[in-house]
């Protein structure tokens, strides 16, 4: 997690739209038509943007760690 990276900024049209820096849609493979889940955290004032195909790799990475949790409860409860 420490390739993180500035690329830019971007402004907020009329319409609550906003234009993502070529840069940033290069190198992180967004071509027209992809979609994009807004995520955000409002006390910190953040917001971000993440590709579809990439929340269903943390959806199965959860998935998994909520099996090996289970798998670790039975475990003990065994014993």
């Amino acid at each position: 997690m420490h390739d993180k990276k500035l690329y830019g900024t971007a402004t907020v049209g009329t319409k609550g739209q906003i234009v993502i820096p070529a840069d940033a849609r290069e190198e992180l493979g967004i071509k027209t038509g992809d979609r994009l889940y807004v995520i955000g955290t409002p006390k910190a004032g953040a917001l971000g943007l993440l590709k579809e195909d990439m929340l269903e790799e943390v959806i199965k990475k959860m998935n998994l760690q909520v099996e090996n949790l289970r798998a670790i409860k039975d475990i003990k409860g065994k014993k």
